[in-house]
Protein backbone atom coordinates (compact mmCIF):
# COMPACT_ATOMS: atom_id res chain seq x y z
CA UNK A 1 0.00 0.00 0.00
CA UNK A 2 2.93 2.33 0.69
CA UNK A 3 4.21 2.15 -2.89
CA UNK A 4 0.73 2.87 -4.28
CA UNK A 5 0.39 5.92 -2.04
CA UNK A 6 3.89 7.08 -2.98
CA UNK A 7 3.07 6.71 -6.68
CA UNK A 8 -0.11 8.78 -6.34
CA UNK A 9 1.70 11.50 -4.39
CA UNK A 10 4.44 11.69 -7.02
CA UNK A 11 1.93 11.82 -9.89
CA UNK A 12 0.05 14.62 -8.12
CA UNK A 13 3.24 16.53 -7.43
CA UNK A 14 4.43 16.19 -11.03
CA UNK A 15 1.05 17.43 -12.22
CA UNK A 16 1.45 20.51 -9.99
CA UNK A 17 4.94 21.01 -11.42
CA UNK A 18 3.45 21.09 -14.92
CA UNK A 19 0.79 23.54 -13.75
CA UNK A 20 3.44 25.72 -12.14
CA UNK A 21 5.81 25.74 -15.09
CA UNK A 22 3.46 25.63 -18.07
CA UNK A 23 -0.04 26.27 -16.64
CA UNK A 24 -0.98 22.87 -18.10
CA UNK A 25 -2.87 20.18 -16.12
CA UNK A 26 -1.90 16.63 -17.12
CA UNK A 27 -4.61 14.91 -15.07
CA UNK A 28 -7.31 17.04 -16.68
CA UNK A 29 -5.78 16.37 -20.10
CA UNK A 30 -6.08 12.62 -19.49
CA UNK A 31 -9.53 12.67 -17.87
CA UNK A 32 -11.08 15.52 -19.87
CA UNK A 33 -11.69 19.17 -19.22
CA UNK A 34 -9.93 22.51 -19.59
CA UNK A 35 -6.21 21.77 -19.36
CA UNK A 36 -5.00 25.35 -18.98
CA UNK A 37 -4.97 26.96 -15.53
CA UNK A 38 -4.32 30.60 -14.94
CA UNK A 39 -2.51 31.09 -11.64
CA UNK A 40 -0.83 33.91 -9.77
CA UNK A 41 2.94 33.87 -9.67
CA UNK A 42 2.85 33.05 -5.94
CA UNK A 43 0.69 29.98 -6.46
CA UNK A 44 2.87 28.93 -9.38
CA UNK A 45 5.92 29.03 -7.11
CA UNK A 46 4.11 26.79 -4.62
CA UNK A 47 3.13 24.39 -7.42
CA UNK A 48 6.75 24.24 -8.60
CA UNK A 49 8.06 23.58 -5.07
CA UNK A 50 5.53 20.78 -4.54
CA UNK A 51 6.49 19.31 -7.93
CA UNK A 52 10.18 19.38 -7.10
CA UNK A 53 9.39 17.70 -3.79
CA UNK A 54 7.63 14.95 -5.74
CA UNK A 55 10.73 14.44 -7.85
CA UNK A 56 12.76 14.16 -4.65
CA UNK A 57 10.36 11.51 -3.32
CA UNK A 58 11.14 9.21 -6.24
CA UNK A 59 14.22 8.14 -4.29
CA UNK A 60 11.96 6.41 -1.75
CA UNK A 61 11.11 3.66 -4.25
CA UNK A 62 14.44 2.08 -3.37
CA UNK A 63 13.36 1.75 0.26
CA UNK A 64 11.96 -1.69 1.15
CA UNK A 65 9.18 -0.27 3.30
CA UNK A 66 8.09 3.29 2.55
CA UNK A 67 6.38 3.58 5.96
CA UNK A 68 9.69 3.37 7.85
CA UNK A 69 10.99 6.64 6.34
CA UNK A 70 10.15 10.00 7.84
Amino acid sequence: MGKVALTLVIIGALNWLLVGLFEWDLVTAILGGDVHRESSWVSRIVYILVGLSGLYCIRYYSVDDVRTRS
